[in-house]
């Protein structure tokens, strides 16, 4: 891999740590926006959720802006709304200010979902491809952790702390917009642009003269011919009908395992289990150090140990800890750093399973002619799901009541239920998902389909 290759690739990257990184920041100002706004517990979920909504309305409204003005173009105008949202949040006079700013940066957030790992594929030789293509997902952990290191500095610097903690997310956005102006256009979009000239030169920068130059442009026309025949298929009528429903459930089940609840609300729910602000904000970053080192054995073990049975671990481990973690909270038989080691232990089953695979598994088990809608469906129902869930979280939570012992019951019923539902996916995934370990996509095709 060369500098040029690496460059572009890095750059793309950091709009993945930027997702991390702003999707998470809200975690340790939650307990302070609470209190300073004074927030019921529907309005604190809508101010979560709102991000998500922005995302999907961002990672559906990209594509075609994508196709007419390129990545590199679509990705500055991102990071200025990444830029926007940090320091709106960090300035909102109000509350419904700072839903409108946290918005905005859920469309950043969703346009970086799409755009970036699609760029990174775009310009990767295949023989580098599956490893630069997982560096996006080591970047969204990367950013989720430095978001809440980041927290747990800036937790003590006063009554305005929040602030500070949300405006720190503008600075990589700045970064971020500068090293777009040294990446290079993708040669997938050059073809589709009739830049014939431009797409070669790029393909030889990008692969260091390892590629068929001629045989490579073609390769990208015919698959363009392919994308564009799929656009007309009805994925809902047979032979696709199956596999796209499958999709979409795996998209589902993968959030209905409770992750976003915990990382957006892993402070609130410390300190609803009877820890100090300090201790809550420390402990949260734990999780996010798990988060990273699990991410990082699953890339290094998913060819090698398979996606189906990393999934099917996961979600048992899952399961187990979700049940405890809520029957501890309930009876008060598990106290303390049991509580957090129960957390610690979640983190690692879902990094190491659905937190990677999901992605994987999505780009994988499609055949190629609905390949891209399909993956997108199965997007769509993840950030769906997960702004759905999040908003109802505090919401559930509060409705025992607002006294210490009744929030840690309402939050025991909660992990308990979330529990409940992993063991569905289980058995879902089980039944229905193919192991696609060490196939083609032709032959993965083929099984799905016939």
């Amino acid at each position: 891999m060369n500098k040029t290759l690496l460059k572009c690739t890095g750059a793309a990257a950091l709009g993945g740590l930027l997702f991390g990184y702003d999707t998470v920041i809200i975690n340790g100002a939650m307990l302070d926006l609470v209190r300073h706004f004074q927030l019921t517990p529907a309005v604190q979920g809508w101010t979560v959720s709102s991000a998500l909504v922005g995302c999907l309305i961002g990672a559906i409204l990209i594509g075609k802006p994508g196709d007419i003005f390129g990545s590199q173009r679509l990705l500055q105008l991102l990071a200025v709304l990444f830029f926007v949202s940090s320091t709106g949040c960090a300035l909102a006079p109000s509350i419904s200010v700072f839903i409108l700013f946290r918005f905005i940066g859920g469309l950043a957030i969703g346009g970086s979902s799409v755009l970036c790992p699609v760029y990174i594929s775009e310009i990767s030789p295949p023989k580098h491809r599956g490893f630069l293509a997982s560096t996006f997902q080591l970047a969204i952990v990367t950013g989720i952790l430095l978001s809440l290191i980041s927290n747990y500095l800036l937790l003590n610097t006063g009554v305005n702390n929040w602030r500070w903690m949300l405006f720190s997310g503008a600075i990589p956005a700045v970064i971020f917009f500068v090293m777009l102006f040294f990446i290079r256009k993708s040669p997938r979009w050059l073809v589709k642009k009739g830049r014939i000239e431009e797409a070669r030169d790029n393909i030889k920068a990008l692969s260091s003269g390892e590629l068929d130059v001629e045989q490579t442009v073609e390769e990208i026309r015919e698959s363009i011919s392919l994308e564009n025949a799929g656009k007309k298929v009805k994925l809902f009528k047979r032979p696709y009908r199956r596999i796209i429903i499958i999709g979409i459930f795996v998209g589902v089940f993968s959030q209905l395992t409770g992750i976003g609840v915990v990382f957006y609300y892993s402070a609130q729910i410390f300190s609803i289990a009877g820890f100090s602000p300090d201790t809550s904000v420390l402990q949260s970053v734990i999780l996010g150090v798990t988060n990273l080192v699990f991410t990082v054995i699953a890339m290094s073990v998913i060819d090698k140990v398979g996606r189906k049975k990393l999934l099917l671990t996961g979600q048992l481990g899952m399961v187990t800890v979700l049940a405890l973690f809520g029957y501890g909270l309930l009876s008060g038989n598990i106290r303390g750093y049991w509580l957090v080691v129960l957390l610690v232990s979640y983190i690692a089953f879902f990094a190491s399973s659905m937190g990677v695979v999901i992605w994987v598994i999505l780009s994988e088990m499609f055949p190629n002619i609905i390949r891209a809608r399909g993956a997108s469906l199965g997007s769509f129902a993840n950030w769906a799901t997960s702004a759905t869930l999040n908003f109802l979280f505090p919401v559930v939570v509060g409705l025992f009541g607002s006294t210490l012992a009744q929030q840690q019951k309402g939050m025991s019923f909660a992990f308990i239920f979330l529990a409940a539902l992993t063991l569905i996916g289980y058995f879902y995934i089980k039944r229905n998902l193919i192991e696609t370990k060490g196939k083609t996509l032709e032959r993965i095709e083929k099984e799905v389909i016939y």
